[in-house]
C-alpha cells in the first residue's frame, strides 16, 4: 500500500497504550523511554498483521519508526514462547539496536516468571564459534556474517528462533554484503518455514519483488516524521522545491561550507557527506574557521572538554590530533579511519547538539542514527573501481543520505542540498535526482566469489547434498527470481566444479559432500580462495627454520584481508632489504630479481607488501604513531588490519593442524598474539594478564619483571613503583597471580 505525505496527517493516531495484544509491562517501558504514539507507519504495520505474526517488508524512509514495529513484532513473538533474531549489516548498527532493545526488555520479566527479567545479547564476531550459549537469550542481535556463522556450525536455538527481523534488507543488492544477507534469508525460508519474517527497507522501485520473494505483506510509504524539502545551491542561490529561495553569503571556504554554516546561523546542525576521507577531513577543518562566530561561551568550554577526551583516550596521532582542533571549534569528521573510542565521542557530541557541522564519508548513510537539520552533499561523483574512474552516485545512496536529514524533537523540516556546478547542472539534479526513483536492487549471488563461498557453507552444513537438492536450494533465492533458470543452473554447476577439483568438496553416490579441508574453511567462515593460498603455503612450505614473513605474506595475498596498502617507490629499500633477509623465510617461491619495479608490480606476489611491512613494524613495537606516518596508515585502518590479521592467523593455525604442520601452527599461534598486541615474543606471557597492553608489558620487562614468576614475588608496592603501572593496575595484576 502507498500512501501520500500527507494522508495521515488528519488522522487520529493509535496511542501505544490503546494495542491490546501489547502487554502492559512492555507498554510501561515504551513509555518511560518516551514512546506514546504510532506513526503511520507503524500502525500500517500493525493492521497489516505483523503483531499475528505474518510476513511484513516494511518500506519506509529512515527515521520513520521501523525499530518501534520490531520491538512491538519481538514482545509478541516472545508472548508467543518463541525467540527472536535481530539482523543487522554493521557492527556499528548492531550495537545500536542492542542498546535501544536492552533498554526495553530487560525491564520486562519473562512471560510465566515473576523474577527473571527478558535477556538481550549481542555477537558480531569470532566466527568460529558455535553460538550455542545465545540459546539463553530472548532476543539475540547479530551481525548478517554472525549469523550466518552461527547457522553453518548448527546451533540448536535456531529451531527456537519465532521472528526474524532483518534490518536494511535492500542491501541485498549490495554487491560486498549481499549475497550473505541473500543466503541467510533463503536458509531461514527454507529451514525454519515456520518462522514470521520482518524485512526492514528503504524505500526502493521494486519492494514488491522484495516482498514476493519473503512471501511478506508490503507497506510501503514516503511519510517521515521530518518532512524532508530537497533544494539545489547554484552560485549564491539555495532554492528549495516548495518555492523558498534565499541568497546565502558566498565565502572562499566554497558551497558546502556556505550551505552548511547557514543551517548554524538559525541554531541547527549540518552534515556534510564527502566523498573520500581527505575531504572529509579538510572540510572540516574550513569549517572549524567559521562556527567559532555562533558559539556561546558555554558552548566552546563544553567543547574543549571534548577536544581534550579526544587528545586523552588512546595514543595521539596526527589524526587524532586534527579531530580535536577541529572539535575544539564545532565540527568534526567521521570516517572508517578514525579510531573507535574517538569516533564514540564525536558522535555522542553530535546527538547533544555541542558539534554544529559533521562532515563524514558516505558509509555514515547506512550505519548509526545522527540526523541534521540540513544535510549537504558535497558531490554527485564516486570513485568506481569497476569503470575505473569518477561515476555519478545512484539514487538509492542519495536517498539514503537524504534520510538523514531533520532531527526529531529538534526540527520541523530536515533538508537535504545538493550543489550545482561543474558536475551537473541544476535541472540535472532535478530530473536524475529528486524527481527519480531509486534504482531496482539486484541479486549479488551470481558473482563468482560469493557463490563459492556460500555454495560451500551450504553444503558444509548439510550431511550431503544431490545435485538437484542443491538446485531446488537455490530456487529459494533472489537470484533464482531474478535471473533465468539456466543461468542460476550453469553459475551454480561452475562453483560445484571449482569446488570440486579443489577438494572443499567431493561427490560421493550422486552426493556432494564437504571433505575435512571444506567443512574447516566453511566452520571458519574464510572465502575458498584465501583457504586454497593458506594451504599451498602449508603444504609446500620447507620445514624446519622460521616463517613468521612467510606467514604474514600468506595472508595478505588472501582476498580476506583488508585493508591492503600497495607498495610505493618510498618502500624500495626496506621492501629490499626484508625480502633479500628473510628470503628463506617465505612459504611460497618468490622470483629472483634485483628490479625493484619487477616486485612493486607483481601485485600476486609483492603488490601490497606495504601491509606486510606496516604488520612487522607493528609487532617490533613501533609506537602506533611511527606505523601510521611511516606507512600513511590511518588508525582505524591500522586497528581493522590487526583486527583481519588475528582472524586470518587463527584460520591459518586451524588449516596447519589440519595437514599436521603443527610446526607451522604453533608459529602461526606466536605471530597471533604478537599482532594482536602489537609486541615482541618476550612480551607475550605479560600480555595475558587482563590491563597488560604493550606499554605497560614493556614497562614490567625493562624493570626485570619478565616473567610470571618474576611478577609473582614482586610485591603490590614494587609492582606499582613501575611506570604505567599504578597500585590499581599492580593490584589488578596480582589478582591474576599464581
Amino acid at each position: 500500500m502507498r500512501f501520500p505525505f500527507n494522508f495521515w496527517d488528519a488522522k487520529k493516531r493509535l496511542m501505544i497504550n490503546e494495542i491490546p495484544e501489547l502487554p502492559k509491562e512492555f507498554v510501561d517501558s515504551l513509555l518511560s523511554q518516551g514512546y506514546q504514539t504510532l506513526y503511520p507507519p507503524q500502525n500500517d504495520a500493525v493492521q497489516s498483521g505483523v503483531l499475528d505474526g505474518k510476513n511484513l517488508v516494511l518500506a519506509t524512509p529512515t527515521a520513520s519508526g521501523k525499530t518501534l514495529v520490531a520491538m512491538m513484532a519481538a514482545i509478541r513473538a516472545i508472548q508467543r514462547g518463541g525467540k527472536v533474531v535481530y539482523l543487522a549489516p554493521l557492527r556499528a548498527l548492531a550495537s545500536e539496536k542492542y542498546d535501544e532493545f536492552k533498554a526495553i526488555f530487560e525491564q520486562i520479566k519473562k512471560p510465566g516468571s515473576q523474577r527473571s527479567k527478558l535477556r538481550v545479547f549481542i555477537s558480531t564476531g569470532d566466527y568460529d564459534s558455535s553460538g550455542e550459549s545465545l540459546g539463553g537469550a530472548d532476543v539475540v542481535i547479530l551481525t548478517n556474517e554472525r549469523f550466518d556463522s552461527v547457522i553453518r556450525h548448527g546451533a540448536t536455538w535456531i529451531d527456537s528462533v519465532t521472528l526474524f527481523i532483518a534490518d536494511e534488507v535492500h542491501l541485498v543488492g549490495d554487491s560486498h554484503r549481499g549475497p550473505t544477507l541473500e543466503m541467510i534469508l533463503a536458509k531461514i525460508k527454507r529451514y525454519v518455514p515456520a518462522a514470521q519474517i520482518l524485512a526492514l527497507s528503504a524505500t526502493i522501485s521494486n519492494t514488491k519483488d522484495l516482498a514476493d520473494w519473503i512471501k511478506a505483506e508490503l507497506v510501503e510509504t514516503n511519510w517521515r516524521p521530518v518532512k524532508l524539502v530537497e533544494g539545489i545551491y547554484d552560485y549564491g542561490t539555495l532554492s528549495f522545491i516548495d518555492g523558498e529561495q534565499r541568497k546565502l553569503l558566498q565565502s572562499n571556504r566554497g558551497p558546502p561550507i556556505d550551505v552548511a554554516i547557514d543551517a548554524v546561523k538559525d541554531g541547527g546542525q549540518s552534515l556534510i557527506f564527502c566523498e573520500t576521507r581527505k575531504r572529509a577531513v579538510s572540510m572540516a577543518e574550513k569549517a572549524a574557521e567559521i562556527i567559532p562566530k555562533f558559539l556561546s561561551f558555554e558552548e566552546s568550554a563544553k567543547l574543549r572538554e571534548i577536544s581534550h577526551r579526544i587528545l586523552t583516550s588512546g595514543e595521539e596521532t596526527e589524526v587524532s590530533r586534527r579531530l580535536a582542533d577541529v572539535v575544539s571549534e564545532g565540527a568534526a569528521f567521521h570516517h572508517a579511519g578514525l579510531d573507535n573510542k574517538h569516533r564514540k565521542i564525536i558522535e555522542e557530541a553530535y546527538r547533544s547538539r555541542e558539534i554544529k557541522i559533521l562532515t563524514s564519508t558516505p558509509t555514515l548513510a547506512a550505519g548509526v542514527n545522527l540526523p541534521a537539520r540540513r544535510v549537504v552533499l558535497s558531490s554527485l561523483m564516486r570513485y568506481n573501481a569497476d569503470e575505473g574512474g569518477q561515476t555519478p552516485i545512484s539514487v538509492l545512496e542519495f536517498k539514503q543520505m537524504a534520510g538523514r536529514a531533520g532531527r526529531p524533537r529538534y526540527d520541523t523540516i530536515g533538508e537535504i542540498v545538493l550543489l550545482a556546478g561543474n558536475q551537473m547542472s541544476a535541472r540535472e539534479i532535478y530530473e536524475n535526482y529528486i524527481q527519480a526513483t531509486p534504482e531496482p536492487i539486484r541479486s549479488q549471488l551470481s558473482a563468482d566469489g560469493p557463490l563459492r563461498m556460500h555454495l560451500l557453507g551450504l553444503v558444509a552444513s548439510n550431511e550431503g547434498m544431490t545435485e538437484d537438492d542443491i538446485y531446488e536450494f537455490f530456487e529459494s533465492t533472489l537470484f533464482s527470481s531474478q535471473y533465468k533458470e539456466v543461468t542460476v543452473k550453469s553459475r551454480v554447476k561452475k562453483a560445484l566444479v571449482y569446488l570440486e577439483e579443489e577438494e572443499l568438496v567431493l561427490r560421493r553416490t550422486k552426493k556432494f559432500r564437504a571433505t575435512d579441508f571444506g567443512k574447516r574453511v566453511a566452520m571458519l567462515y574464510i572465502d575458498p580462495e584465501s583457504a586454497i593460498i593458506m594451504r599451498r603455503g602449508i603444504k609446500f612450505g620447507e620445514r624446519g627454520g622460521t616463517h613468521a614473513l612467510g606467514i604474514l605474506h600468506l595472508i595478505v595475498q588472501t582476498p580476506d584481508m583488508t585493508p591492503k596498502f600497495n607498495t610505493r617507490g618510498k618502500d624500495e629499500v626496506e621492501l629490499d632489504e626484508v625480502v633479500q633477509s628473510k628470503k628463506s623465510e617465505f612459504l611460497i617461491p618468490i622470483p629472483s630479481t634485483d628490479s625493484f619495479e619487477y616486485y612493486r608490480q607483481y601485485d600476486g606476489l609483492l603488490g601490497d607488501f606495504r601491509t606486510i611491512l606496516a604488520l612487522i613494524s607493528w609487532i617490533n613495537e613501533n609506537p602506533e604513531q611511527t606505523v601510521l606516518e611511516k606507512y600513511s596508515i590511518e588508525p582505524g585502518d591500522l586497528h581493522r588490519m590487526v583486527d583481519n590479521a588475528d582472524w586470518l592467523l587463527y584460520s591459518f593455525t586451524e588449516l596447519a593442524r589440519l595437514f599436521a604442520r603443527n610446526d607451522l601452527a604453533l608459529e602461526a599461534s606466536e605471530l597471533r598474539e604478537r599482532i594482536r598486541y602489537g609486541i615482541k615474543s618476550e612480551l607475550i606471557p605479560l600480555t595475558r594478564l587482563d590491563g597488560v597492553g604493550r606499554v605497560r608489558a614493556r614497562s614490567l620487562f625493562a624493570a626485570g619483571l619478565t616473567s610470571i614468576d618474576k611478577l609473582s614475588q614482586a610485591s603490590v608496592e614494587k609492582l606499582a613503583s613501575v611506570p604505567k603501572i599504578g597500585l590499581a593496575v599492580a593490584a589488578q595484576i596480582k589478582k591474576q597471580l599464581p
